[in-house]
């Protein structure tokens, strides 16, 4: 770490939000120390899309993030697109694809991605500090101090970029809203969220399902999402559940449909056109094998399909197309892809990401109430916050 300070600018978190924030606050002639205690930048970055980084989805909009403020990320969101990070991620002639609903992949590796916003660090002559933790933070007389180690590092502007408490094997911690707290910053209670949902009780018998896939509409509240599911040997996980778990909490069922798409009255076709046919493979016609006979158990109907009543069929259909769930938890931030809650939007400005009422003091990413669905969301979100603190130290 050099010493010729003072700084323009401490980012603390050398994640996605931070290292876009000192590229883009450093190209700007601000001097920039990026600080983490983590041995190398953007580790996150570097497990994220099965180590091919979903950096973004074409679909962003405000309303696909969830926010006390539903408002908030508007301005952030609107003045850095998906389409520039795609600019930018051409311009380093990365080659990336799109997988589905809209989420951009790398072709190659995730690396790829971290190097190029090192490289746009380089290009704005940011300092980095690693490996060393932070022990102490003071701000007086127009100054933050950073204690880094040993040593002591001052600047202008401080910079909360730490993200949240999720994937504590990273190194992830609560550090962000510990300082925010300090600094008088409200904090809405985080979460886990994008997460394995855990069943018990009389439902645990699901979990001789784990294993088994099938596409569903995933329902709580009035939102909903059709993507895939999976059973596990705790409860219930694939991108329908992760992206549905945001939305729920402790104490509200969630709502699946198990055969989206099919028609009313299927079941009862399938007893004109097969009357000797059996309930069980009706139901294993249209879902993997070891689920339809699971449900048929706990439907209690079994048998030739002349021998059900229509009435019991359409009853069958009812259940199938919104069988609740009550989930007793989730398996935790450990699992947990990203932190629902964090630094309230209400002491923020939404155009620069910087406190109300603390001059020069600024939160971004995943630190801030912001969250995004899966699928390159939350990434874009970290483009646009760090972007948007970058433009106003």
């Amino acid at each position: 770490m050099p010493q010729n300070l003072p700084y323009d600018a401490i980012i603390l978190g050398a994640g996605a939000a931070g290292l876009m924030c000192a590229a883009v606050a450093g190209q700007r002639g601000r001097r920039v120390l990026l600080v983490d205690h983590a041995d190398q930048p953007g580790k996150k970055i570097l497990i994220s899309g099965g180590g091919r980084c979903n950096f973004t989805n074409i679909h962003t909009a405000p309303d696909r993030y969830l926010s006390a403020n539903p408002h908030f990320a508007k301005s952030a969101l609107g003045r850095y697109t998906a389409q520039d990070f795609i600019g930018l991620v051409d311009r380093h002639r990365i080659a990336w694809h799109e997988k589905t609903l809209g989420q951009l992949f790398c072709d190659g590796s995730a690396r790829q991605i971290v190097g190029m916003l090192l490289d746009e660090c380089d290009r704005g002559d940011v300092d980095h500090s690693l490996t060393r933790p932070i022990t102490a933070i003071e701000h007086a007389d127009g100054l933050f101090r950073v204690k880094i180690g040993t040593r002591e590092a001052t600047a202008t502007s401080l910079v909360l970029a730490t993200g949240g408490p999720s994937i504590p094997k990273m190194g992830a911690t609560g550090f962000a809203y510990d300082i925010a707290r300090r600094f008088g910053l409200t904090i809405v209670e985080p979460r886990p969220a994008l997460v394995p949902l855990t069943l018990g009780g009389d439902e645990t018998l699901f979990r001789s399902l784990s294993g088994v896939a099938t596409e569903i509409v995933a329902k709580c509240g009035k939102t909903a999402f059709r993507e895939a599911a999976l059973f596990t040997h705790k409860g219930l996980s694939g991108p329908a559940i992760l992206q549905i778990s945001s939305y729920w909490r402790s104490g509200q069922q969630v709502g699946i449909d198990f055969l989206p798409g099919h028609d009313t009255g299927w079941l009862a076709a399938a007893k004109r056109a097969r009357p000797r046919g059996q309930f069980g493979a009706a139901l294993a016609s249209a879902l993997p094998a070891r689920l339809a006979e699971t449900l048929a158990e706990r439907l209690a109907i079994s048998g030739e399909l002349h021998n059900i009543k229509d009435a019991q069929l359409a009853e069958a259909e009812r259940r199938l197309s919104d069988w609740l769930f009550s989930p007793n938890g989730t398996e935790g931030y450990a699992k947990a892809e990203v932190t629902a809650g964090g630094i309230s939007t209400a002491d923020l400005s939404s155009q620069t990401m910087q406190a109300k009422r603390v001059q020069n003091l600024y939160a971004v990413g995943e630190a801030v109430d912001v969250t995004g669905w899966l699928g390159g969301y939350n990434f874009q979100w970290a483009w646009a916050s760090g972007w948007a603190a970058g433009q106003s130290i």
